[in-house]
């Protein structure tokens, strides 16, 4: 490994498996936004809030204009009650976009409006003394579960009685596991790893003093898993943004639970085309290891950003999950590497100097290599 600064992963791993305690499905993400504002405030900035909990630290360099930005999602996946059942239990829908599959034999917190209760997320057909085969050849989707709450309630009455109604949040248990191999087994890592490699990288920069060439925006947003995360967080002066999120380590796909994996494109196409160049070049300059990938149905804080009229520069560094939206597993390596990279970033010169000024003329303009090569 060569030089630059130092990543306390044992810092990395603890903020995750606090972030991961914290349920925070979106639209319920006020205490994930409590802990990580605290954090922040402790590592030496000062957060600010947009209305809703959306978060932006500023960590200040040489210049406000052309600043950058480092951005990454508290929120997660989750459920709401759909409908209250006449047996008692619960119809649900999605929050964000993941398969009825992986809801299958999850336990869960359900959110009424003054407590909270435990339950399971079960199949219709959950018995095999009772449904034999049936259990292996019903559907899937979320038409075909229901959540059993633990409570004594075996009709519609019995649950409104206890406060549970339509809307409820549900918070799916993440179930983290921790191995000595290094790998990181939990639901949820999509993006509460990628929350806790911007705090290691905070934490990192405000250790060694760092300083950078322009103002560093740590934004945390809190409703990416339903595709308006970066729409109103990001500040006229940022220029450019990386976003930290997870990549699908998967058959016909190159990224790798291991090292950086730097996205070159999702569905919302090719991101910026200068800023991932030069994210690929200080990893090969730092000696991270690294792969490039494109993710056909995808998208992140980075494409909510450009939609919402931001004129930024975006890239996407991922750690490799396996099983995404699922039964999620990643390794330290990848979450020390992007870490590693984001420290090289921030503290990186800033080239494209026309950058600094919203809109400007042709001097200074990028080029992209278009001569023939040399024989």
């Amino acid at each position: 490994m060569s030089g630059g600064i130092a990543i306390d992963t044992a810092y990395l791993v603890e903020q995750l498996k606090a972030l991961l305690a914290i349920d925070s499905p979106t639209g319920f993400t006020d205490t994930v936004v409590r802990h990580c504002t605290e954090e922040l405030e402790r590592l030496g900035l000062t957060p600010e809030l947009t209305r809703r909990g959306a978060i932006r630290a500023v960590r200040q360099g040489s210049r406000r204009e052309g600043a950058r930005s480092v951005v990454a999602h508290l929120d997660t996946l989750g459920a709401q009650v759909k409908l209250v059942k006449p047996n008692g239990r619960l119809d649900l829908v999605p929050i964000g976009n993941w398969s009825a599959r992986f809801a299958e034999g999850a336990r869960a917190n359900i959110y009424s409006e003054d407590r909270h209760f435990r339950g399971g997320i079960l199949p219709l057909k959950a018995s095999g003394h009772t449904y034999n085969d049936e259990i292996d050849t019903q559907p899937v989707g979320w038409t075909n579960l229901e959540l059993r709450v633990d409570e004594r309630t075996t009709s519609y009455e019995e649950t409104r009685a206890l406060g549970i109604d339509v809307g409820d949040i549900v918070a799916i248990d993440p179930q983290p596991e921790f191995l000595d191999s290094g790998f990181i087994v939990s639901r949820h890592l999509d993006d509460k790893a990628g929350a806790a490699i911007t705090l290691a990288t905070i934490e990192a920069l405000e250790r060694t003093g760092a300083r950078t060439p322009v103002d560093i925006h740590f934004l945390f947003t809190i409703a990416e898993e339903v595709g308006t995360g970066a729409t109103a967080i990001v500040a006229p002066e940022v220029a450019s943004m990386v976003t930290v999120d997870n990549g699908t380590s998967a058959p016909g796909q190159n990224s790798s639970e291991f090292g950086v994996t730097v996205a070159m494109a999702d569905q919302t196409g090719p991101f910026d085309y200068h800023l991932t160049k030069k994210l690929v070049e200080l990893c090969r300059e730092n000696e991270i290891d690294f792969q490039k990938d494109v993710f056909r149905f995808y998208r992140s804080d980075s494409a909510s950003a450009v939609e919402a009229g931001h004129d930024v520069r975006t890239a996407l560094v991922a750690f490799g999950v396996d099983a995404s939206h699922g039964y999620e597993r990643v390794h330290e390596h990848a979450l020390h590497s992007i870490a590693r990279l984001l420290t090289a970033y921030v503290t990186s010169p800033l080239e494209i100097q026309r950058d600094v000024e919203e809109i400007s003329d042709m001097e200074g303009f990028t080029e992209q290599p278009t001569a023939d090569r040399d024989d």
